[in-house]
């Protein structure tokens, strides 16, 4: 049985190791977000391993070989590259179709650190957070988590269908395919292959642990997407995250044309509505998510047949989450002040969906430094594929110069109002590159609608929270 109440998996890094296993030391489901974290553990270690958390985690890597060469290589025990020092960060290769072993180990590492982190020292169930369409990172990064034993895997931003199948495949072992979204591709398909065994190698100085199958959340925004994974992945999905337009991050784009309203904001109508008796009659657990952070209405949430409710803002903010002290400070003193604002930007993330920015001066949710900020793609994550003339495949990325992205055959509507969101939301947790020529990185926040489940916790003398006051007013002691 699964908690009532599930902790946002909130990235990147702002719902980390400390947030999750606070979570989860309460009963609840904590969720770390499994976005970008490579570069998060090489920038970590590159600001010195603060508490020496990674380095811990690492000694328990079932690959102390791998552990040491990326410490060897990442590892700056006077800090040189964190932001306070001014100097740039090391960059990894951009993440593609075909990953390097190193990279494919790298990346089942930083998953496999920050899952073991969270589960460290309770007996509470842990969750991982993926986003579907950062496709490249997928399967090492699943593997990652396991070989950690994360409990539960949550997945949305797209209809990840054929997941549970992967997972079925992973916990044994086997060779894995993952079916990659490729641009002008045609009748051409493209696929990512994953080969535990042969990353081992024979000469390894141990054999790949036998892996527990997590269970497996989707993450959806209408009954209709539940019903279609159930008919695609019969079995191997234990329950539905029911996000409706209001929940912070990226939202499901309103079905039918767009429309804005005059704010500039999609519109979103009834055929957007969950249908409550639809998503009961499927017969599975479900948690509703996006506007529930009261008791109330988590009340009512179990009234009208959910199991319980998924809650992301109010974790974002509380102390244990990993966003810079500064930014959070910042923002929860507007929010108590009521100077504090959401936009609903359908043309900020590179994915296309919509993504909620929320105002706080000196980020990229200000005009003026989003214009000065020079574009630039040096992460990757929401790069997509695409088929170049030749048959090859090509990246690019609507936050890209606009010239480069042109030139790989992308149009110049794609890229008006695109925003970086790999480097503002890594700026968020203080992690920002300083660039050779001085530029540092602005943080892009985000946040839900109801910005009024913080007000709950803050006071005229009271500008911060801890996690456990989250839990203990959602979910009353017995």
């Amino acid at each position: 049985m699964l908690p009532r109440l599930i902790q946002g998996g909130m990235g990147l890094g702002v719902s980390g190791w400390p947030l999750a296993r606070e979570v989860s030391s309460l009963g609840q489901l904590g969720v770390v977000s499994g976005s970008a974290l490579d570069t998060i553990l090489v920038r970590r270690l590159g600001c010195g391993d603060p508490g020496g958390h990674m380095r811990r985690a690492m000694a328990a890597f079932p690959r102390p070989d791998i552990s040491h060469r990326m410490l060897e290589r990442y590892f700056r025990p006077d800090g040189s590259q964190s932001p306070a020092a001014k100097q740039r960060f090391k960059l990894l290769p951009l993440p593609g179709a075909k990953l390097t072993p190193e990279r494919q180990w790298l990346l089942i590492l930083a998953n496999f650190v920050e899952v073991y982190l969270a589960k460290e020292g309770h007996h509470g169930v842990v969750g991982i957070n993926f986003l579907h369409k950062i496709q490249f990172p997928m399967l090492p990064s699943l593997y990652g988590a396991m070989m950690a034993g994360v409990d539960v895997v949550l997945m949305g931003a797209g209809i990840p269908g054929d997941i549970p199948a992967i997972l079925d495949r992973l916990a044994q072992n086997l060779d894995v395919t993952f079916a990659l979204d490729v641009l002008n591709a045609g009748d051409v398909k493209h696929h990512l292959t994953f080969a535990p065994v042969s990353l081992w190698g024979e000469d390894a100085p141990c054999r790949p642990p036998k892996l527990d199958r997590p269970k497996f959340l989707a993450i959806v925004s209408s009954a209709t997407l539940a019903r279609a994974l159930l008919k695609k992945a019969p079995g191997g999905i234990h329950g539905f995250v029911v996000e409706s337009p209001i929940a912070g991050g990226h939202n499901a784009p309103p079905r039918g044309p767009q429309r804005l309203s005059v704010r500039g904001e999609p519109i979103y109508g009834e055929r957007d509505e969950l249908d409550m008796k639809q998503m009961v009659d499927l017969g599975m657990p479900f948690w509703l998510a996006g506007g529930f952070a009261t008791r109330e209405k988590f009340i009512q949430a179990q009234s009208a047949g959910a199991r319980g409710i998924q809650v992301g803002t109010a974790f974002a903010f509380c102390q244990e989450s990993g966003l810079d002290p500064t930014v959070r400070e910042r923002f929860l003193e507007s929010v108590a002040h009521g100077e504090s604002d959401v936009f609903t930007d359908p043309d900020a993330s590179p994915t296309s969906f919509p993504f909620k920015v929320a105002a706080l001066k000196n980020t990229i949710s200000e005009q003026p430094v989003y214009a000065d900020r020079p574009r630039l793609c040096d992460l990757g994550y929401l790069r997509r594929a695409y088929t170049k003339p030749d048959g090859t495949l090509g990246y690019r990325c609507p936050g890209e110069p606009v010239e480069d992205y042109i030139r790989k055959g992308g149009t110049l509507a794609d890229t008006v109002g695109r925003k970086c969101l790999c480097n503002g939301l890594m700026a968020n947790v203080g992690l920002g590159q300083c660039r050779q020529d001085g530029y540092e990185e602005p943080p892009l926040l985000t946040a839900g609608d109801d910005l009024a489940c913080l007000k709950r916790y803050l006071g005229s003398d009271r500008v911060s929270y801890r996690a456990r006051d989250v839990v203990e007013y959602l979910v009353p002691s017995p």
